[in-house]
């Protein structure tokens, strides 16, 4: 076996990526994120580029040729898009005197939704495969002499092996709605509180006030003129929410003709034309909201659009979980659980890796509280309890 570094897309078989773990669709576990249509159109669309600090180093374990395992993996120059934020860890080892930039990033860009990292052909010793790649990264990052590596939203699996090979281990917390195979939208609100039953079902017809309607959207329904009218409305809030959006216009077009099918559009009509929109891709079981704008204000849609929606979606379409993106308490009140996420860390300097361990024993312990708090207050009927 011997592992190969390409820095584009370009330089892999579409066919030998597409028999990975989780990167093949209609295959078990299929996650739209590890795919070679999106990746490659992050790429290509130039999004995700050396250009804008994601310069592409994916690696390739082969064996007599044949592709068994891979990362796709950047070399970042700065810490934007990646949703686990080590902002604070630059900054620390940068006044001590060390170089933080250029680090190893092993993740979808821009996309905070767990998935594979460590791929491995279908077939293979899965433990062996992710065992040789963790131990690729850790020598490229050495040889490099990189501050550091970083792999994140991971499953258990791969995190779990990553911790084993000497990597830290750090959580953080997101809200998932989960199905538990709900009939429809009113079989999952019965088993809420009554008070947070009628507060959610106020709120739906509220937003759908003002003459909107709703339009799901999907495959040969995505027109570029439709992709137009998104852009627009992802331009306008990305800018004023991170003030410079990250995906280009023709990131869309390129998942429009490589992944259509697993692309929603979640659009919100006013008088004849779209006013809002939220973006979700779809997995073999998941459902993954990203991202939303709008044109207009209107009060409760942007709830509508990427929460209750989603639900809708997910629930007609049998799908046993909806991952509504990163962050935000609010979620919880709409039916969506703290769920932990997990990440991986080689930190090769000995004294950042030591104040880094330091630190992710007691944030761990903090998203463990958290997570704990919150779902204890969740909106669902505690077990035996009354109506409210």
């Amino acid at each position: 076996m011997k592992t190969r570094l390409v820095q584009s897309f370009r330089d892999i078989e579409p066919e030998a990526w597409g028999q990975l773990t989780g990167a093949r669709r209609g295959g078990p576990g299929y996650n739209p994120f590890s795919s070679y249509a999106f990746l490659s159109s992050v790429e290509e669309s130039g999004s995700a580029v050396a250009k804008t600090g994601w310069m592409g180093r994916h690696l390739l374990l082969e064996d007599e040729g044949r592709l068994i395992g891979a990362v796709a993996g950047y070399l970042k120059s700065h810490s934007q898009g990646e949703y686990v934020f080590d902002h604070g860890w630059a900054q620390a080892f940068e006044r001590a005197g060390g170089r933080y930039y250029p680090k190893l990033q092993m993740s979808a860009p821009f996309t905070p939704a767990t998935g594979p990292r460590l791929l491995v052909a279908d077939g293979e010793d899965r433990p062996a495969v992710m065992r040789r790649l963790a131990a690729a990264v850790k020598a490229e990052t050495d040889e490099l002499g990189l501050s550091s590596a970083h792999a994140t939203f991971l499953p258990e699996e791969e995190w779990r092996l990553l911790e084993a090979q000497g990597f830290l281990h750090r959580t953080d917390q997101q809200f998932h709605f989960h199905n538990a195979g709900y009939a429809n939208h009113d079989a999952f609100l019965e088993t809420l509180a009554s008070r947070k039953r009628k507060a959610l079902k106020k709120e739906r017809r509220a937003a759908l006030e003002n003459g909107i309607s709703i339009d799901w959207l999907t495959g040969k329904d995505l027109t570029e003129d439709v992709w137009d009218q998104f852009y627009a409305f992802y331009m306008d809030t990305g800018s004023r929410k991170w003030g410079r959006p990250y995906l280009t216009r023709s990131f869309y077009s390129l998942i429009g003709e490589r992944m259509a099918d697993d692309i929603l559009l979640v659009m919100a009509k006013r008088e004849g034309r779209y006013v809002a929109g939220a973006i979700n891709f779809i997995g073999a079981e998941t459902l993954y909201g990203r991202h939303w704008g709008c044109i207009e204000d209107h009060p409760f849609l942007h709830f509508e659009v990427c929460y209750h929606q989603a639900i809708d979606f997910a629930l007609a379409c049998g799908l046993k979980t909806v991952e509504a993106g990163a962050q935000g308490e609010h979620k919880l009140a709409r039916g969506y659980l703290p769920v932990t996420t997990h990440s991986a860390h080689y930190i090769s300097h000995p004294g950042l890796r030591r104040a880094v361990d330091d630190y992710l024993k007691q944030e761990r312990a903090e998203v463990e509280a958290i997570g704990s708090y919150l779902t204890e207050h969740s909106p669902f009927r505690k077990s035996g309890a009354e109506e409210e």
